[in-house]
């Protein structure tokens, strides 16, 4: 119906109004009385006028459709047999052309048989009353097509509060769908660089979130005169939150602002100068815990490397083992684990030390890697990351980050990953091989 059919039936003082707003006015429910025989319609419209309805007659189904599409009524009280068009027909023929506007439908008949009842419910009819019509048995009977158009209507009605209120709710999750895209490439932005030589050493970078924004952090800076800070870190939680956390901590460890990096401290010259990463990372702890009012915590493996020498000098906290891949192929993943930073005041952290020779590399991952589940809810671990990398032994630069998110695919069945995805690659070349 186009009508508010919650105000067809509910009596005025039901009705919720506002004090700005005027009662809203009473409208009748509309009975359409279909039946060739004028005299069953007299004493059909008289009944029912006496009842307070609003009421309309016709005196064939032809009729009866012409006025339902202008005047749409609530409820139609039609006979069974008539020339041209009969009961049936008729019915049938009114749920098409009324849509969604229901309107109860009561049959008049003298037929009593199951299955042409049955007939009837199939063509639509929601109840019959049996000719001569009895007035009560009339009356009860729309008494009861009421009570269902009211809990129809009701439910249309809050059908379509809900359908508005979905509506909403995809305006504002495309509001927010657009604003998490703009995050992500602002969060995607603090790697300009995926990838830079340094003569004696080649960097690559990776950083796949697994939703819009994510908390894995991971990038590179000069560190004083023939060094290089590598720093993955990947804070706990996902999404806005996390993401906003890492924002902060790229300015901690900038390689634009080397002033405002803590890494690293300037010489009377103006040189800068690798502060030893354990210190760092308790910097970083304090800084967390005394500065930022928030319960997220991260992993941090930060490490100092010698571009002339292959010398490298770790810290690690709570992060995953690097992972050094000879140039013979071999595997080591060593480290000595540690706390995350923002948990506890007061921890301290320990360095470590390694050294590359020429042809060597260091691979720094996040948890999401070694923890990715697979198809059989296992995890990969240091194992399957050994086995990995042993088949990427001859793959170097952005293709080896390329080639191992496809194996962690593989692995896990779907490239959708449920943690974020990150890693650095420094591939050694030595002083005399520099590229």
């Amino acid at each position: 119906m186009t009508k508010n059919m919650s105000a067809t039936l509910l009596p005025v003082d039901e009705l919720e109004t506002s004090p700005a707003t005027p009662p809203e006015v009473e409208v009748r429910t509309r009975v359409l009385v279909v039946d060739d025989s004028r005299l069953q319609r007299k004493i059909l419209c008289s009944s029912v006028k006496r009842w307070g309805f609003d009421v309309f007659e016709a005196g064939s189904a032809e009729e009866a459709l012409l006025i339902a599409a202008n005047q749409q009524p609530d409820l139609i009280l039609s006979d069974w047999v008539m020339p041209g068009m009969n009961g049936l027909e008729f019915c049938n023929a009114f749920r098409e052309q009324s849509g969604d506007n229901y309107g109860y439908f009561i049959l008049l008949t003298s037929k009593s048989e199951k299955n042409e009842v049955a007939m009837g419910l199939e063509a639509g009819a929601d109840d019959f009353v049996t000719k001569p019509v009895d007035a009560n048995e009339l009356r009860a009977r729309i008494t009861a097509g009421e009570r269902i158009l009211r809990m129809q209507r009701e439910l249309v009605k809050k059908n379509g509060v809900i359908t508005e209120t979905l509506g909403e709710l995809q305006r504002v999750y495309d509001s927010l769908d657009k604003d998490l895209l703009e995050a992500k490439k602002l969060q995607q932005s603090l790697i300009p660089e995926r990838s830079k030589s340094f003569g004696t050493g080649d960097v690559s970078l990776m950083l796949r979130s697994s939703g819009h924004v994510g908390g894995d952090l991971v990038g590179f800076f000069p560190a004083g005169s023939g060094h290089l800070g590598l720093f993955s870190l990947d804070v706990s939680g996902h999404g806005i939150s996390s993401a906003l956390m890492t924002a902060r901590l790229a300015g901690y460890l900038s390689a634009t602002a080397p002033d405002q990096n803590v890494s690293l401290y300037r010489r009377e010259g103006g040189d800068y100068e690798f502060l030893p990463p354990e210190q760092v990372i308790e910097t970083l702890n304090d800084l967390v815990l005394d500065e930022m009012e928030t319960e997220h915590y991260f992993t941090l493996l930060l490490a100092d490397v010698n571009l002339e020498t292959g010398h490298v000098c770790m810290a690690q906290a709570g992060h995953p083992h690097p992972v050094v891949q000879r140039k013979d192929g071999s595997i080591e993943q060593e480290g000595t684990g540690g706390f995350p930073v923002g948990l506890m005041s007061g921890i301290s952290f320990t360095q470590f030390e390694t050294q590359l020779h020429p042809g060597d590399r260091l691979v720094l991952l996040s948890d999401g890697v070694t923890e990715c589940p697979g198809r059989q809810n296992d995890m990969l671990e240091e194992e399957g990351l050994a086995t990995m990398m042993g088949k990427l032994e001859n793959t170097s630069g952005p293709a080896f980050f390329e080639t191992l998110l496809w194996m962690l695919g593989e692995f896990a069945g779907d490239q959708s990953f449920p943690d974020d995805v990150s890693g650095i690659l420094f591939e050694y070349h030595g002083p005399g091989r520099a590229k």
